[in-house]
């Protein structure tokens, strides 16, 4: 399949199918420790990349093939090989799936386009979102996740806030620690006032433990991310 991927058992949220909704690295971010190496595309241009027709084809064919497996889902995961949130019709998608299936939706997003309302309004059909967010600053931002221009961290943030406010769902807010770029006690510190608040109702920490496309990128060791966990509060995991 084209689309699909999966189940797979997912570190984060469980045993999840997952659905692509752009082409093989279109993204917005051109991030340091992506497994699936550089993006191709880097770009904040929002349109119907692949069809929902084509993908809600596929999710029909799967349900029909695999009940055993449906079952089992924790969630219909919407991710894939780029930024969802840069198709325009991920709105009708998740309707679309509601009408195919039961299972709890997900959505993985980089953040950037949060700011937008009508993009935050698209997210709100799901039950679980799981948002990035790897930088507290600007300058950090840059060397983690390299965004297209123009995308500003205070923007980032801003569509965070208001995604908290919005959406009466889960949000699962994952952060990405890269050896010497993101995990010094003290730049963590700069995360606490943003987290209180985004008021997520989990941290999830993540540290790089697949072979990425750039050269020396390293895991934080587990004794740090020990600590930097207890630095962020009770919410936090270790993922």
């Amino acid at each position: 399949m084209k689309y699909i991927y999966g189940p797979v058992k997912s570190r984060r949220i469980g045993f999840s199918l997952g659905l692509s909704l752009t082409p093989y690295k279109v993204c917005s971010f051109d991030c340091v420790y992506c497994q699936l190496g550089k993006t191709t595309n880097l770009t904040l241009d929002v349109k119907e990349y692949i069809s929902v027709s084509d993908i809600i084809d596929e999710l029909k064919l799967w349900l029909s093939q695999n009940s055993a497996q449906v079952k089992a889902l924790d969630y219909i995961t919407i991710s894939g090989s780029g930024e969802p949130t840069l198709n325009i019709k991920m709105a009708e998608l998740i309707g679309q799936i509601r009408n195919l299936c039961d299972r709890p939706i997900a959505l993985i997003t980089n953040s950037t386009l949060l700011y937008d309302f009508d993009i935050r309004r698209a997210c709100l059909g799901v039950d679980l979102i799981v948002p990035s967010l790897d930088a507290a600053t600007q300058d950090i931002l840059e060397r983690i996740d390299r965004p297209a221009t123009p995308v500003k961290i205070e923007k980032i943030i801003e569509g965070l806030v208001a995604l908290r406010k919005e959406f009466r769902g889960k949000i699962w807010l994952e952060i990405m620690l890269v050896k010497g770029i993101n995990d010094d006690i003290r730049y963590i510190k700069k995360f606490l006032p943003v987290i209180e608040l985004i008021n997520p109702d989990k941290i999830q920490l993540n540290s790089p433990v697949r072979t990425s496309s750039e050269l020396n990128i390293l895991s934080v060791v587990r004794p740090k991310l020990e600590k930097i966990k207890d630095i962020l509060g009770d919410k936090c995991e270790i993922i």
